[in-house]
């Protein structure tokens, strides 16, 4: 047994292996870079799902709730009809986001080295 499945049994809890893995979902990230793009404004729901179209509007809205529940954004319902509903970052995430931007920037750095190895591992 490896240690990550043992530390698994035994910390089955581990409040931070629970926020890395929200935020590292398949949508989380992209989503909070995505709002980050309109800085301080706030963003209509199907504004974000032009910005990511490859997401469906299930994901999209299980997402933002997500987010919205870990406080990295917040969500405003305006009385309308139909409900107008908009997302903006929190402080707590914009803090996130450093993070994020250097993880960009390595997996840019990194992109080819890594689709190489992928082709390499692909032909054995």
């Amino acid at each position: 047994m490896d240690r990550a499945t043992i530390e698994d049994a035994v910390f089955p809890d581990c409040p931070v292996r629970n926020i890395l893995a929200r935020i590292s979902d398949k949508w989380s990230l992209l989503v909070i870079y995505t709002l980050d793009k309109y800085e301080n404004e706030r963003v209509r729901f199907k504004e974000l799902q032009r910005q990511i179209p490859d997401i469906s509007q299930k994901m999209l809205t299980v997402t933002l709730r997500t987010l919205e529940e870990d406080g990295y954004v917040t969500r405003t319902i305006y009385p309308e009809v139909p409900p107008r509903v908009e997302y903006m970052l929190t402080e707590r995430a914009k803090s996130l986001l450093p993070h994020i931007n250097s993880l960009i920037e390595w997996a840019l750095d990194n992109r080819e080295a890594i689709v190489n190895d992928r082709k390499a591992a692909n032909r054995r």
